[in-house]
């Protein structure tokens, strides 16, 4: 069973965001999408300043049994992006959801994340 934290938003791409503050998120891919891609190797994200529009490709995680995109949740532009990822993107596998955040977005519009997947309805779309 995946670790689900009720505090965060979901998509059915398996990223996760986390509100820090009004209009500024924290992006990054779940427990259960950790899991599946298996030990996380490489991940290529955006420099600070790059703008998204919603579930537009932000980056690239690449793990030992496959490669995936990132989606972009919320349209916006990054503030922040986890320096400490291209030392150690291992830490994704480790510690999603605090160590392994990957971006900090400023949101476009904070009423998207209403459209974002509930924890109870992500757990339904996991079958869990």
């Amino acid at each position: 069973m995946s670790n689900i934290p009720a505090d965060l938003r979901y998509t059915t791409d398996h990223e996760y965001v986390k509100v820090l503050d009004k209009g500024l998120v924290q992006v990054g891919i779940t427990d259960y999408a950790q899991g599946e891609l298996g030990d996380i190797v490489f991940v290529n994200l955006p420099k600070v300043g790059d703008s998204f529009d919603e579930h537009g490709v932000f980056g690239v995680v690449e793990a030992v049994k496959a490669v995936s995109d990132l989606f972009c949740p919320l349209g916006g532009e990054v503030t922040e992006v986890n320096g400490a990822l291209e030392a150690d993107p291992g830490i994704i596998n480790r510690d999603p959801y605090d160590g392994g955040w990957m971006i900090r977005l400023r949101m476009k519009d904070p009423d998207s994340l209403t459209a974002l997947l509930t924890p109870e309805a992500y757990k339904a779309q996991l079958g869990e």
